[in-house]
């Protein structure tokens, strides 16, 4: 699989059969709003949309697509699942309209979106919610509880064995093998990597001590690209552990993670919940919603190793018709049935009403500039 530093910025000939579907009118202009976010009098579009990013969004963009496929037909939207940080750079070059990120743009990325997309300045919404699960293979353990700094110790190599005492120590009972423990890391450019190592570093700084970052920061481990391949690879391998999409998780085990003095399971509500009670950053432009997740809650009922994913996009476009598209499929995606349309594909979170009318107000900006 090609690096997502050596990546065309044209979409994959291999991606052909990627997402098709109908664009609404989906902004407020003309006609009243239900819903499925499409304005009852909206006139028809058609036109190609072209998106890349995040693979953790692929199951929520099959099911915006069945939704959105129902509105309208004339249209079709393609979605390339790069990976975050090749859904960044495809968009800031321009060879995608917009891109889906499980991270914010970097400040030197945050400036060549800029750059490109002019004066009226660059959209981030916060449209897809998921918690990042700690998935592990150790056949025989069906639960398993792990604190931060047991998390952390795994990730940097340090705790090298299931059966080591600091792990036994949180899961009284249970009968934990002598198996070398394999950690896998994504190999990509990775958004769901940015959301894990942040969480590392603000929950267990004293054991992880590498600033977060996208790509992986240590040697050793396993390796493996994307969501699909971080899944494949904690399959292979008995004592594996990795961090995908809890909507990926499959058949895996899935840990239970210290917060305050309990011990948390990933599920849609407490991620919703751990973003309800984060701040949006600061400096960023009028409609960029980028948020500062609080990863060191101490309530029972928020699960802080979440994944924020965003789209990226442009709030004014040189051609007025895909201004339209963008406008018109992200007001699809907010709306409440784009978002139970992604629950029910993905598990993912719904967004709450007051992200809903946060981003509403970024999908009414965009327009053209031409």
């Amino acid at each position: 699989m090609l690096s997502t530093k050596t990546r065309a910025v044209t979409l994959s000939a291999a991606f052909a059969s990627t997402l098709a579907l109908a664009a609404c009118g989906a902004s407020n202009e003309g006609g009243t709003t239900d819903s499925s976010g499409a304005g009852s009098s909206q006139e028809q579009l058609n036109g190609t949309l072209n998106g890349a990013g995040a693979s953790s969004q692929q199951a929520a963009m099959q099911g915006w697509t069945a939704g959105y496929s129902s509105i309208q037909s004339d249209v079709t939207v393609n979605y390339d699942p790069v990976g975050s940080g090749g859904g960044r750079e495809q968009f800031i070059s321009g060879g995608v309209d917009f891109a889906g990120s499980d991270a914010a743009l970097k400040d030197d990325e945050l400036t060549e979106a800029e750059a490109r997309c002019g004066t009226g300045g660059v959209f981030e919404l916060p449209n897809y919610i998921s918690a990042i699960a700690v998935v592990y293979n150790l056949p025989g353990v069906d639960e398993l509880n792990l604190s931060p700094e047991v998390v952390a110790g795994i990730f940097t190599g340090a705790i090298t064995t299931w059966n080591d005492p600091a792990i036994a120590a949180d899961n009284e009972g249970v009968d934990l093998p002598s198996t070398t423990i394999t950690p896998v890391h994504r190999a990509d450019d990775s958004g769901t990597t940015t959301n894990f190592t942040q969480y590392l570093n603000a929950a267990a700084p004293s054991v992880w001590t590498s600033e977060p970052d996208g790509e992986w920061p240590l040697s050793g481990g396993e390796a493996a690209n994307q969501t699909s391949g971080m899944i494949s690879a904690v399959q292979a391998g008995e004592g594996a552990i990795g961090y995908a999409d809890e909507s990926q998780a499959g058949d895996l085990g899935v840990a239970k993670i210290g917060v305050g003095e309990e011990f948390v399971a990933p599920s849609p509500e407490a991620a919703a919940a751990v973003v309800e009670g984060s701040e949006l950053q600061s400096g960023r432009g009028e409609y960029d919603f980028a948020y500062d997740i609080n990863r060191t809650t101490t309530n029972a009922d928020e699960y802080p190793i979440v994944l924020v994913s965003y789209h990226i996009g442009c709030v004014s476009y040189d051609d007025a018709a895909q201004a339209d598209l963008v406008k018109s499929f992200l007001g699809y995606v907010i709306s409440e049935d784009g978002q139970q349309a992604a629950a029910d594909a993905a598990g993912s979170a719904p967004i709450s009403d007051s992200l809903r009318e946060q981003a509403q107000t970024a999908v009414d900006a965009i327009t053209s500039g031409s």
